[in-house]
């Protein structure tokens, strides 16, 4: 037995020894596992660490590096001491930066390469917001799989999206970025997005690594300031912050980014039970953590750690894998190890998930797998354009359309488009742009153009600059509040319009990372231009470009069609015109609630019942005595062109048992003159229960088409697994009690019935 123990120990020598010399496991070495231990096993400390480091490319990789800095991490790389990087971008970068691992590096591990892929690449498609707003999770995952394409061809093969942070207030920036205020919603697009990135094999070399971000808490920022503290209890976040994360673990996500945010004290980074206990531990997910930049070291600033040393200890012992760009565990793990501070496992720990995920992305069998410089000329951009014009006029909500201002009729001649983000081809393509070439867009203005054809006079007139000086992530425009230079210009040809198409919202910059704002109304003269506009030619039909929900209260009483555009992407201007001329009837629906004030926020629709709800006895009752409580535009608020009318709710059962089943149907009728699609939605209430629960919540919804005059009975199954929740007891499961069962077109104008459910 001896004998034969000490046989299989040098086989397996020999093994590695073939392995460190062409960068191949054994073919003897059959699954993922076994290859990630056979590797393991050859590794030095310091080169387990190298894997647990990212850095940023911030040299050019196809020559010399020429700073000292830059020497110095282009010498790690030779000595294969790092893990992955971010920000190199072309097959000629990556592909010289994974030579110099390969060619000169012992054991050659080849890196990742990561990128903020967030909604495209080249081709721009809607802010995640704003698609979120299509409830369209087949052209999620289509934009995912478009942008994942054109990544890898320009030598990416990681992104750091899908955003799942749901957040609920609209001053926060970076509300752009994620898809809104439900939970339910944001867990279906996160899986849409990681099957669009990933695909279903993340060795077929068109796919990429997808990244769960932010873990966990981020979008409750207090005050919606970015990177704030976050306060909140353990039923919120299991409630409301967690299932999304919980459901990107389970469709086989990559990654994970932990968030900058502090949550009751402890930041995300260095939260041992968000990342060991939940993550790694009750969801037994197999993947990797990656800090987000640079935020192991900001445990320093939180007052959590005192130096970059112990930042280093609290981040590994808590559970996130890999360091980006913060410096911690390259420059302390190994004397945290040599000191008996932490123990060499939890390297080994880390390291044997980052070596797990290289594996399944094939890059041991081909290192250069991501580097096909022919790729790039076998993709239609041409197609995903198009792609992109659909996605783009699926995200648009018609948010009001009094006296049928739109789609616009042929009896109008002359329209006067107005406003500064009316020819704009930039503000479009939003923040987090990736490798979108600026101006690319196309403008309102070039939509209607193409749109009107030469029977109809299209005049254009800015009124007034959105802002002055250079717009970019780092420099957004200083926003314009005295050159009125240009109203006069506007006002006169709105005199001579029959129709006013008011361009509005927001610069590309206003929104994303760092963008919070304290005010989320119309910046600069705009809401100024728009009045003087609308004291000369009422009939305005009023077009934002924005990646928040803003107040638009003056707007909603006064302007009789209001159009939510979002920043749509590259196709932003030709969607536009298909939906105002009505070549698309608008379909899209609200993922977050609009404000009748900025004071309102946070605000959403599946809030708690307070002990002083609305009553007709009571005076003083939870509320705002100015503006009320309620949204200007609920969630899942949409019109259409055409009208859609609900029948009576029916359910199949008033009485539910344990493990049962009950379905619920209503008739949905297209009562107007043109064909459409409405989402139906369905929203359960636990009307008592061991924790206060919502007042509704949404746990389901179809989207449909109808003729004119088409009627279609709606169905949906309602089980007991729907009505679970993280409970007084900490742990997820569904109580005996009364529920209430609601189906509407949003979250507030809804049919009623309910049942009980017996255990």
């Amino acid at each position: 037995m001896k004998k034969n123990s000490i046989f299989l120990v040098l086989l397996l020598f020999v093994q590695l020894a073939g392995f460190a010399q062409d960068s191949k496991i054994p073919s003897s070495v059959k699954n993922v596992e076994s290859k990630v231990d056979s590797i393991l096993f050859m590794m030095t400390l310091e080169e387990k660490i190298g894997q647990l480091v990212q850095y940023n490319g911030s040299w050019d990789l196809t020559g010399p590096a020429s700073e000292m800095g830059n020497k110095q991490k282009e010498e790690r790389l030779k000595k294969g001491l790092v893990g992955s990087m971010l920000n190199v971008l072309s097959v000629d970068a990556t592909r010289e930066a994974q030579k110099l691992v390969m060619e000169n590096s012992r054991i050659k591990i080849p890196l990742m390469f990561g990128y903020d892929v967030i909604h495209g690449y080249k081709t721009m498609f809607p802010v995640p917001l704003g698609e979120t707003a299509s409830w369209d999770l087949d052209a999620m995952e289509k934009s995912a799989r478009i942008a994942a394409i054109e990544s890898v061809a320009d030598g990416v093969n990681w992104t750091f999206s899908p955003m799942i942070d749901v957040s609920r207030d609209a001053r926060w920036g970076r509300i752009m970025e994620g898809s809104g205020e439900d939970p339910y919603l944001t867990s279906l697009v996160a899986v849409a997005k990681v099957k669009g990135y990933q695909g279903d094999d993340l060795a077929d070399s068109t796919t990429i690594a997808a990244t769960a971000k932010h873990f966990a808490g981020y979008g409750f920022a207090e005050a919606g300031r970015d990177y704030n503290t976050v306060n909140i209890g353990e039923y919120e976040l299991h409630n409301m912050i967690l299932p999304p994360f919980k459901a990107a673990a389970d469709a086989g996500v990559a990654t994970f980014m932990n968030s900058f945010n502090t949550i009751d004290g402890t930041p995300a980074t260095g939260n041992k039970m968000l990342q060991r206990d939940i993550l790694k531990g009750d969801w037994n997910w197999d993947g990797f953590v990656v800090s987000d930049w640079g935020s192991i070291t900001e445990m320093i600033y939180h007052g959590f750690a005192r130096d970059k040393k112990q930042a280093a200890e609290i981040a590994i012992k808590a559970g996130s894998d890999m360091d980006m760009e913060g410096g911690a565990y390259e420059s302390s793990l190994m004397e945290l190890v040599q000191e008996g501070r932490i123990d060499e496992s939890l390297i080994n720990e880390a390291v044997k998930r980052i070596l797990r995920v290289k594996f399944k992305m094939g890059l041991f069998e081909d290192p250069y797998r991501y580097t096909d410089s022919d790729l790039a000329k076998e993709i239609s951009y041409k197609e995903h354009r198009e792609v992109a014009r659909d996605i783009a006029r699926k995200s648009i909500v018609l948010l009001k359309n009094e006296n049928n201002v739109l789609p616009i009729k042929t009896s109008v001649k002359n329209i006067a488009i107005i406003g500064p983000l009316a020819n704009d081809k930039d503000s479009p393509i939003g923040n987090w742009r990736a490798q979108a070439e600026p101006n690319s867009a196309v403008s309102v203005v070039e939509g209607i153009k193409a749109a009107a054809g030469k029977n109809v006079n299209i005049t254009y007139a800015e009124g007034a600059k959105l802002g002055m000086g250079e717009r970019s992530f780092l420099m957004p425009l200083e926003i314009n509040k005295t050159d009125r230079s240009g109203f006069a210009e506007a006002i006169e040809k709105a005199k001579k319009a029959d129709l006013v198409i008011m361009v509005l919202g927001e610069d590309a910059f206003q929104a994303g990372e760092g963008r919070s704002q304290a005010k989320i109304g119309l910046a600069g003269l705009q809401q100024e231009l728009l009045q003087e506009i609308y004291k000369v030619n009422k009939n305005i039909a009023l077009v934002l470009i924005n990646g928040r929900p803003m107040e638009i209260s003056w707007a909603a009483e006064n302007i009789p069609a209001i159009v939510e555009a979002w920043q749509l992407g590259s196709e932003s201007g030709n969607a536009i015109a298909d939906v105002l001329f009505g070549k698309y009837n608008p379909s899209g629906k609200l993922p977050v609630s609009f404000p009748k004030a900025v004071g309102q926020e946070p605000l959403y629709y599946n809030q708690q019942s307070t002990g002083r709800p609305y009553s007709e006895q009571h005076v003083t009752f939870s509320s705002y005595t100015d503006v009320g409580k309620e949204a200007l535009y609920p969630f899942g608020y949409g019109l259409s062109y055409t009208t859609f009318e609900y029948g009576v709710l029916q359910l199949s059962s008033e009485e539910m048992g344990e493990n049962g089943q009950i379905t619920a149907s209503i008739s949905v009728t297209n009562s107007g003159k043109r064909a459409g699609k409405e989402v139906v939605q369905l929203y359960l209430q636990d009307i008592v229960a061991s924790k206060a629960r919502p007042v509704k919540e949404l746990k389901g919804f179809k989207m449909i088409e109808l003729a004119p005059g088409e009627s279609k009975i709606v169905e949906f199954s309602i089980n007991e697994k729907m009505l679970e929740f993280y409970s007084a007891n900490k742990k997820w499961q569904s109580e005996a009690g009364d529920f209430n069962v609601f189906i509407g077109g949003n979250s507030k104008y809804l049919k009623k019935a309910g049942f009980t459910l017996n255990q």
